[in-house]
């Protein structure tokens, strides 16, 4: 009865503070009378009860630690960066990331405060957009050498997020918006630049047509005049009697073209009753001039043809 009510229920008692596991990507750490004894890896492990105690666990995984810090810039304006850092214990240094560091998170966050609040304020805000990767690569430079000694690996250092004051922000959006409506405004005046040359062209080449094709008439007229003398002067009539018969033969038809349309009004104003006068003279004279003449055709074409044999 003393066995199956006191020795078996301390064996199992001591079997089971005996045995312990470690899981998948982690490390334990053994001590015996709060000295160090070992570095368990994963797996089923063994200890002597109650000696030994399992002081703490340490995860081998990958970490991230984000960290804001707020700086000024070398413009005077104030930025808030937030850089994240990537870390994890290295697999042999274990001892050195449990014994040496009570908060290895603490500690890195005071690399980082420091690097960027050096390397930052030589930078203006706009470079600090440009050059955030130097910066990353400033604050794993210093954060590797530190924590390497504490048995920590810096895997990965990001910068991920700048942020201006908001008052700065703003007026940077203000710049940008002027900025490119500064643009539009030029490719506006170009494009209206472009569309007036291209339309001056078009009128210049109109007037080129236009004033190709009056010349064209003109000279069809000047030829069809030249022809009409000919053909009175084939008749017996000289130049001066020709030139009186076609203006007169172009002023009736200016007067049919007139009266052609029901609506059409034609004012004459002359200048002064002296030029009136003068216009209604000559306008008697061209039609005397042309009776004349056309009493002269038939008189020399009867004459013509009396004087052919029969």
């Amino acid at each position: 009865m003393l066995f199956y009510t006191i020795v078996l229920p301390i064996g199992f008692l001591l079997l089971f503070f005996t045995f312990f596991i470690v899981k998948q990507q982690s490390a334990a750490i053994v001590e015996r009378f709060g000295k160090f004894v070992s570095v368990r890896q994963s797996g089923l492990q063994l200890k002597i009860p109650i000696i030994d105690n399992v002081a703490g666990r340490l995860s081998l995984r990958i970490q991230q630690l984000d960290v804001v810090v707020e700086t000024k810039t070398k413009d005077d304006v104030f930025v808030k960066l937030k850089v994240s850092v990537q870390f994890k214990v290295i697999k042999d240094k274990v001892y050195d990331a449990f014994y040496k560091l009570d908060n290895p998170a603490d500690q890195i966050t005071s690399f980082i405060f420091d690097v960027v609040r050096a390397e930052v304020p030589k930078l203006i805000l706009d470079d600090v957009f440009i050059k955030k990767d130097d910066i990353a690569i400033a604050v794993k430079g210093e954060i590797q050498d530190a924590m390497t000694e504490y048995g920590f690996q810096i895997i990965k250092t990001l910068v991920t997020d700048i942020d201006p004051d908001a008052q700065v922000k703003e007026s940077m959006n203000r710049i940008n918006a002027s900025e490119r409506e500064k643009v539009a405004a030029q490719f506006e005046g170009e494009a209206q630049k472009i569309l007036i040359v291209e339309k001056a062209k078009a009128e210049a080449e109109s007037k080129r047509l236009q004033g190709q094709g009056i010349a064209d008439q003109r000279r069809e007229i000047a030829r069809g005049l030249e022809d009409s003398v000919k053909v009175l002067n084939g008749v017996d009539i000289n130049s001066q009697e020709a030139s009186a018969l076609i203006v007169v033969t172009q002023h009736y038809d200016t007067l049919q073209s007139v009266g052609a349309e029901a609506n059409s009004n034609l004012i004459l104003m002359p200048n002064s009753p002296q030029a009136g006068s003068e216009m209604l003279n000559n306008m008697v004279a061209s039609f005397t001039a042309s009776n004349q003449i056309g009493e002269e055709m038939k008189k020399a074409r009867s004459q013509k043809k009396g004087k052919e044999p029969k």
